[in-house]
């Protein structure tokens, strides 16, 4: 049986895919040959590793808190033939080194990622976040309105200001959802970060515990998944780079608070699932109203993880999203 595509609700802006649409099959991605490179970028900080795979407008891929673009195994073959893909390891995570020391704070995180942008001299792109990543894709669009705001003091055309064209948040952490504020600071002290250390990196049998708390069913976390996630922390210092980054939780809050008034004109896609427990899904609304123009489209019984618990749904909505705006953009050109 074919499953079901997102049907409207009652807000034009919003979609819906109902549980009993999306579990009359298993969600299993469709195998597409894609040829995928790895490759791997000096910055001041480290050395960022990332996959490129397809061709047309970039997107980059930011991804979340313990993930690295082993999160976006599904995804990428789907978008290939609409982008060229570019999938991140931010530095400190998955497989990319970063010094000791390095700024961990969000904005930072951000700057590293227009640094990257800037190296491969990619100008105009898209930019996909997800939890930790939708925050920094948040100040990444913040920072690109910044500076089209500084061209047109300069006397220059903000259309033709280098930078972010069109932003996708799936679950971005954002300061309607309580969950970060409560437990951050906890696995942020010394105590609480030496604990997560001296467990998860030794403990393998908490690995399927977190893990599950990312689905909402756990029937649907996909047979790679504990093993892929296991190798950064077997290969890198990622739960030290993850312990630095929740210290600057509190901080990085606030600033993602002041950075939204600053981005409200960017297209935007809202992706959710609606039995997320890392970042709650009743803040997406609160969310959207800062958009002028911005969409969300919501998986019922799906978790924080959407992109692998209902890799189809989630790669229809994402391919929509960006042919339906690439369309429009030839339209208007």
């Amino acid at each position: 049986m074919r499953i079901s595509l997102p049907i409207e609700t009652q807000d034009r802006k919003e979609k819906f895919t109902p549980a009993e649409a999306r579990h009359t099959q298993a969600q299993v991605p469709v195998e597409v040959k894609v040829p995928v490179e790895e490759h791997w970028l000096e910055l001041p900080h480290g050395r960022m590793r990332y996959l490129k795979a397809g061709s047309g407008p970039p997107l980059i891929l930011i991804h979340g808190l313990m993930g690295y673009s082993f999160s976006w195994r599904f995804t990428i073959p789907a978008v290939a033939p609409h982008a060229t893909v570019y999938a991140i390891d931010n530095l400190g995570a998955g497989l990319s080194p970063a010094c000791d020391g390095m700024d961990c704070s969000v904005r930072a995180t951000a700057e590293r990622v227009l640094q990257f942008a800037d190296a491969l001299g990619i100008q105009d792109f898209d930019l996909l976040g997800t939890s930790h990543g939708g925050g920094v894709a948040i100040i990444v669009a913040a920072i690109c309105a910044e500076r089209s705001a500084g061209s047109v003091a300069e006397g220059g055309n903000p259309t033709c200001a280098p930078g972010l064209q069109r932003l996708i948040l799936v679950a971005p952490v954002n300061p309607w959802s309580p969950h970060g504020r409560r437990f951050a600071p906890l696995v942020g002290s010394s105590v609480g970060s030496l604990f997560i250390r001296n467990t998860l990196a030794h403990w393998r049998a908490l690995d399927y515990l977190w893990l599950r708390r990312m689905f909402g069913d756990g029937a649907k976390i996909p047979h790679d998944s504990l093993a892929g996630y296991r190798i950064p922390v077997l290969k890198n210092h990622v739960l030290r780079h993850a312990s630095h980054i929740v210290r600057n939780w509190t901080a990085d809050l606030a600033e993602l608070e002041s950075s939204l008034p600053k981005i409200r004109d960017y297209p935007s896609l809202l992706i959710w699932g609606t039995r997320d427990r890392a970042v709650a899904f009743h803040s997406a609304e609160s969310l959207r109203r800062n958009f002028r123009n911005a969409r969300l489209v919501a998986f019922e019984g799906v978790g924080h993880l959407p992109y692998e618990e209902a890799p189809e749904d989630f790669n229809r909505a994402l391919v929509e999203f960006l042919t339906a705006e690439n369309r429009n953009r030839n339209v208007t050109l």
